[in-house]
């Protein structure tokens, strides 16, 4: 199911209906190689399935924990690296963006030569990773990135007067003396000057140093920056002055945003949409006030409950999120947050590899008796055990407190043969977006009608 995230903001330019950009189906997985000829053994799924849009003149925020996703997916927003599958469409009008839906949501095996065409046009002319010449470099003109890192992302040999210049070289938009006025009024634009021109980038502070960042994003009038946690390696007062800056050039550049950040804080200032990242997929999306207000899916709940700067009346058991983040080359099936959810029902989907993580994450005896798992599917298998001990442990810690309560309750068969335990789980599909107010949308079977 792929799910239309409208970001409307209260701008005056975001309420005319034009979409910036438009991410559809959007997946991004990296190979794993092992052995000495590097054979693919599997595939990290970085970015999921991801679709959502970003209206001009706003800001949508993407937030998540540490290795959710966010960064691969701005940066193929940005054009920094291609999407397996899916795309990036970008300046399509509000009829293309209507049709380009239409011809997605049908089928591939059902769409007609003619649809195929269609699909093919619209991506020739606005999905980025097939623009031709002359579309891309207008794409790169009109989307600019401000790093985390800004003193990485800085050319130590260069002077600041090149290296704010050289997007207006490159694209051949000044030279000379008009290039020095041109570079002096984007630094003015950033809180800094002339005086300014003739230094290296370890001559100024962090804060100085991403000011400069956002001086060399703007030197093109671009319509969309995409901002990858441009202010979490600064100090909170220069956090407050960086972000100012940022709001203040929205207004008058009607700049749109794509906000990457794990602070929910800066979110909350920032936004207009937020969309939740969990694992490679939207766990939860909508308005800035639906998300803090109403958050419905138990992920956003605890994060907002972890945030300091944040007052929050959820339920204290989501006071913090135990456990780590599952593998993203392996991640669950149904709900992914499952495993970590501390209100995870049996129609979660409970898998083989929850008890396998499970033993993995213990360690001791009845990881190391585990000599072979034989799969029917990711929902059942049988385990293989060195010693029938420890195969009758196994089953005993099954039918035992020691798995979560919804996790036995969604086992539908166990049983022992020697060394052998055979376990199934109820199946489940992978959980979908859902409505659950007018553009908020959530991925949880919470007050979501139970499978037949």
């Amino acid at each position: 199911m792929t799910t239309t995230i409208d970001t409307t903001s209260s701008s005056d330019a975001a309420t005319r209906g034009e979409i910036a950009i438009s991410v559809r189906g959007l997946h991004k997985h990296f190979p794993i190689r092992e052995g000495a000829l590097q054979r693919v053994a599997g595939q990290v799924r970085a970015v999921d399935g991801v679709s959502f849009d970003i209206r001009r003149g706003a800001t949508v925020g993407l937030v998540g924990e540490s290795g959710c996703g966010k960064t691969t997916l701005g940066r193929c927003v940005s054009g920094l690296t291609d999407p397996t599958t899916g795309g990036v469409y970008f300046d399509l009008t509000e009829a293309e963006h209507a049709r380009l839906d239409t011809l997605l949501a049908t089928p591939e095996d059902d769409r007609s030569d003619e649809m195929k065409a269609e699909l093919e046009s619209i991506g020739k002319h606005h999905r980025i990773d097939r623009l031709e010449k002359k579309e891309w470099v207008r794409y790169r003109r009109n989307c600019q990135v401000v790093f985390q890192d800004a003193f990485a992302s800085l050319n130590p040999r260069h002077l600041v007067r090149e290296i704010v210049g050289r997007p207006l070289k490159v694209h051949k938009e000044a030279s000379g003396d008009d290039l020095t006025e041109r570079v002096v009024e984007l630094l003015e634009r950033v809180g800094m000057g002339r005086q300014h021109l003739y230094r290296y980038p370890h001559q100024f502070s962090g804060g100085q140093r991403q000011r400069i960042s956002i001086a060399r994003a703007l030197a093109l009038d671009p319509e969309l920056i995409v901002l990858d946690e441009p202010t979490s390696a600064l100090d909170v007062s220069v956090q407050a002055q960086i972000l100012n800056i940022l709001h203040d050039l929205q207004s008058q550049l009607d700049l749109t945003y794509l906000f990457i950040t794990h602070d929910l804080s800066v979110i909350r200032h920032m936004a207009d949409e937020v969309v939740v990242m969990y694992l490679g997929r939207v766990a939860e999306a909508g308005s800035t006030t639906d998300i803090f207000d109403d958050a419905r899916h138990p992920y956003t709940r605890a994060l907002l409950k972890a945030s300091p700067d944040l007052e929050d009346d959820t339920d204290a058991a989501f006071v913090t999120l135990e456990g780590s983040v599952p593998d993203p080359a392996r991640p669950p099936q149904g709900c992914r947050f499952h495993t970590r959810c501390p209100v995870a029902t049996s129609i979660c989907g409970w898998e083989v590899d929850d008890v396998v993580r499970a033993l993995e994450e213990t360690g001791g005896g009845l990881f190391g008796a585990l000599t072979e798992v034989t799969r029917d599917s990711e929902f059942a298998a049988d385990l293989v055990f060195s010693e029938e001990e420890a195969a009758a442990e196994m089953e005993g810690a099954l039918r035992s407190d020691r798995v979560p309560a919804a996790a036995g309750e969604a086992l539908i068969e166990l049983r022992r043969e020697g060394t052998r335990v055979r376990i199934a789980f109820q199946e489940v599909p992978e959980v979908e977006l859902t409505e659950r107010g007018p553009g908020h949308v959530a991925a949880c079977v919470l007050s979501e009608p139970r499978p037949e």
